[in-house]
């Protein structure tokens, strides 16, 4: 056999094997994203488990304490009226800027999961509680912000106010998210991190 018969043959061999690795390769790369999906898949609708700590408390796993306040008409709501909902506890006040930044995506995710459909809860809520000093400027924002919710609550004592104290405020805004047995499950969602965990606890909108 000729030198250069036995080079083209070679040559021809290492060519066919550098295809063949390209094939496993590729066969392989199928494989590993095939199972990537099929693991998100069998995940992304797992419920969320929080381990409970079955006392009363701020941190995640405890029991959200009652807050009974006075709402914009004078009548006081209870924050226990909500249970069976998920629902968003939001410390804020008017004179607030990066509460008032924030307020178009806490109305974005009432907007979007209030009628939602989620694995336990009935809906989504929102009880928001203000550090304002007066009536007319809390109002006020209320109503430019467009925060359609019901529950809207203050003793109007700025940051004295009692459910912050009790919840340990000590900037705003702060959220707490609890679950359908006031349970927190989330704390100081703000954006999108909001929406990727009220996702969590989503069967279907």
């Amino acid at each position: 056999m000729s030198l250069a018969l036995s080079l083209a043959m070679g040559k021809s061999l290492h060519l066919k094997r550098i295809k063949t690795m390209k094939k496993i390769i590729l066969a392989l790369s199928v494989v590993v994203i095939g199972i990537s999906v099929l693991s998100f898949k069998a995940t992304e609708n797992t419920p969320t488990t929080v381990e409970k700590t079955n006392k009363i408390g701020t941190n995640i796993g405890d029991q959200a304490p009652e807050i009974e306040m006075a709402g914009v008409d004078g009548k006081k709501i209870k924050l226990s009226s909500l249970r069976g909902k998920m629902v968003l506890i939001d410390f804020w006040a008017s004179w607030c800027g990066p509460c008032r930044r924030e307020n178009p995506n806490v109305v974005s995710a009432y907007n979007k999961y209030n009628k939602a459909s989620f694995k336990s809860a009935k809906g989504f809520e929102v009880f928001s509680v203000s550090f304002d000093k007066t009536m007319e400027p809390w109002k006020q924002a209320i109503e430019k912000d467009g925060l359609l919710w019901k529950n809207h609550v203050s003793d109007l004592r700025g940051w004295d106010n009692a459910a912050g104290q009790q919840y340990g405020v000590s900037s705003i805004p702060m959220s707490f998210l609890i679950d359908e047995n006031g349970t927190i499950v989330g704390k100081n969602l703000r954006g999108m991190e909001l929406h990727m965990k009220l996702d969590e606890f989503i069967a279907k909108f």
